[in-house]
């Protein structure tokens, strides 16, 4: 496993919010958590990624602990998250928010890495080539989340983890990056992903959770959560149909 959460507890002072939640990610899946708005889905991704302190359980990633360590020591091991609202410096160029990203590798020394890495991100997403030097402030709401996805990838991380990447995208943008987000996987990225668009986030995924009031209530493989009658009713819509019914 690349990542196992077992019996994670976290929250915000005496709010508890996931209440002893366990799963885990296998090399080179695609897991998605689906659920509703206070499901606690996002602070779930925030205490794995090192953003606020988990209050018990355990965080393995790689096979190592991880519980506790700060943000940028989990980035370096090869675990990176791209936030819920894309969290991008305004005032900078696409390019600057992705040098940003591979912050890690600069301070290592590895600078033609990162430049290797950028070249590759910017491959990924041709449009971001073309608007580079652009200020990301004034990018659409689509090209936001495609420099936060890039601007992720610049770690090379094993493991990359997204909070609602189609939150608020036209339905061409979120096909955009899901597209990516399959191509990665073929690279051998393994990805954890948080999405309320579950009908999006099943057709991609190999599996799935679906996380309700900081519990994990259902976890199986994609096809099995596409024809569960409760997971369809609750986060499908009650109309709902298979392609291939």
């Amino acid at each position: 496993m690349v990542l196992a959460l077992r019996s994670c507890e976290a929250g915000y002072g005496v709010l508890r919010v996931v209440k002893g939640v366990s799963l885990h990610v296998s090399p080179g899946e695609i897991v998605t958590i689906i659920g509703a708005n206070g499901a606690g889905k996002s602070t779930l991704l925030k205490s794995v990624a090192g953003l606020i302190r988990p209050d018990g359980g355990e965080v393995v990633f790689d096979g190592r602990p991880v519980r506790g360590l700060p943000a940028h020591r989990i980035v370096e091991r090869g675990l990176v998250l791209v936030p819920e609202g894309r969290q991008l410096f305004a005032p900078m160029t696409v390019e600057e928010n992705l040098v940003l990203g591979g912050y890690t590798r600069y301070r290592r020394g590895e600078a033609s890495v990162a430049r290797r890495q950028l070249e590759r991100v910017l491959d990924l997403f041709p449009v971001l080539a073309e608007r580079r030097r652009q200020l990301a402030g004034t990018l659409s709401g689509g090209e936001q989340q495609m420099v936060a996805v890039a601007r992720a990838l610049m770690a090379a991380p094993r493991m990359i983890m997204l909070d609602e990447p189609s939150l608020g995208l036209a339905p061409l943008v979120v096909r955009t990056i899901l597209g990516v987000l399959a191509a990665l996987r073929k690279d051998g990225v393994t990805i954890l992903l948080v999405e309320q668009n579950a009908q999006a986030a099943l057709g991609i995924a190999d599996r799935g959770y679906v996380m309700e009031t900081g519990n994990i209530l259902l976890g199986g493989s994609a096809a099995e959560l596409l024809d569960n009658k409760d997971v369809r009713r609750a986060y499908l819509g009650k109309d709902y149909v298979r392609i291939d019914e």
